[in-house]
């Protein structure tokens, strides 16, 4: 495995090979949790890893250099995917300061017992001597926590980026011209799109503190590095922060006797004879992280359930509660579904557009207890006009 990233800069971090779940995002390739040593007059490590790997970790380290040398460990983001080894790792390198923000530091205060820590408390503009290489840290709050920030080494154009720019993804590679770009770049956009979408406007704000680095390498706390493709990554994150979507209708529903998956059978042949593009999901069947992720980049969503017990079906409810807290920016809008005797399943997809002020189309399409010729020809209409919708929103 090739873990040098530059002189005197190697990855000292552990692979995650059997992770499956992250907090419900589906991690169907694994995890990595990422650490750098940086090998100076006063060796700092920055970042480190869950509490699991810490030995990895240490055992890294110690192929490079004495773990009483190691003088500073940065820490720029306080999740436990990331610091719950850290109070293994203070331990383990007794003449180690911990650089973090305050804001970092009280959260680890919540986590952990930190008294006897040795802390080193970064402030905005601040910067760390360490030989050779002075590093200096961006304070880029709620681009993930509100306690989180970059680390940048001027003299090696190396930005460790925290939670930025990362992908869930175990491999024995570690960087993206060693893998298959295209299943790292999926997994840089499923990790966007589930983890970094709620918080656009703040990653927007990091962006535009790392556009005026020049930057020959992108070291993220998950995932493999970035050095051969930067502008590709770089250019994807502009456009997923800024809200840009394509010419895409994603079509979301749950069927209890087939008639809401007619509608949204309709509905998709509307879209395409509109002329964009469509994504038809069966939310039982495809998962909330597919779900999130093809809600990234799609113009508008259609969304419909059959009512059940006087609400919508659980996954569909499952999958509409999931949409509200990742906050996609404003989509055409479309909500449908079938019921019996009571009305709720399409009552309640409106009522989740309105509450994400997407641009509702029209009122609920609905059906009692079968979709008749009439009413998918309803559907086929509606999913024209949200192609349309698609057609003048999308900017690529």
């Amino acid at each position: 495995m090739n873990t040098l990233l530059c002189e005197d800069i190697s990855w000292v971090g552990a692979v995650d090979w059997n992770l499956r779940d992250f907090h419900g995002y589906e991690t169907e390739r694994g995890a990595t949790y990422n650490a750098y040593l940086i090998r100076d007059e006063q060796p700092t490590l920055i970042d480190t890893v869950k509490a699991p790997f810490v030995e990895t970790l240490l055992a890294n380290i110690a192929e490079l250099t004495a773990l009483d040398e190691v003088r500073w460990v940065v820490c720029n983001h306080a999740e436990p995917d990331h610091s719950s080894g850290l109070p293994r790792i203070m331990g383990a390198l007794p003449n180690a300061a911990l650089v973090c923000t305050e804001k970092c530091r009280q959260t680890l205060d919540k986590y952990y017992d930190i008294r006897g820590w040795n802390l080193r408390i970064i402030r905005q503009n601040d910067a760390l001597a360490i030989g050779k290489r002075t590093l200096e840290f961006i304070q880029t709050p709620m681009a993930h926590w509100p306690e989180s920030m970059f680390t940048w080494s001027p003299r090696d154009r190396v930005l460790f980026s925290m939670d930025a720019f990362g992908q869930h993804y175990a491999t024995s590679e570690r960087f993206d011209d060693e893998t298959d770009l295209c299943k790292m770049y999926e997994e840089a956009k499923i990790y966007y799109a589930n983890i970094l979408l709620p918080y656009g406007g703040a990653v927007s704000r990091a962006m535009a503190a790392a556009a005026k680095l020049d930057i020959a390498m992108i070291a993220p706390s998950h995932g493999l590095v970035w050095r051969g493709h930067i502008p590709k990554i770089l250019e994807a994150y502009t456009r997923w922060s800024s809200g840009v979507v394509a010419p895409r209708a994603l079509i979301l529903y749950d069927s209890m006797w087939s008639s809401t998956a007619l509608m949204a059978r309709a509905i998709c042949d509307g879209v395409q004879a509109g002329g964009a593009q469509a994504q038809l999901h069966h939310v039982r069947r495809s998962g909330l992280t597919r779900i999130a992720t093809d809600a990234l980049e799609a113009a508008a969503i259609a969304a419909g359930s059959s009512t059940l017990n006087g609400g919508p079906m659980p996954m569909a409810a499952a999958a509409l509660s999931y949409l509200q807290g990742l906050k996609p920016p404003c989509k055409a809008a479309l909500a449908f579904g079938a019921y019996g005797w009571t009305k709720g399943g399409a009552e309640a997809v409106q009522s989740c557009f309105e509450s994400l002020k997407w641009d509702i189309i029209r009122g609920p399409i609905r059906a009692q207890y079968k979709a008749t010729t009439e009413t998918l020809e309803e559907c086929r209409a509606a999913g024209r006009l949200l192609a349309e919708k698609a057609l003048e929103a999308a900017k690529y």
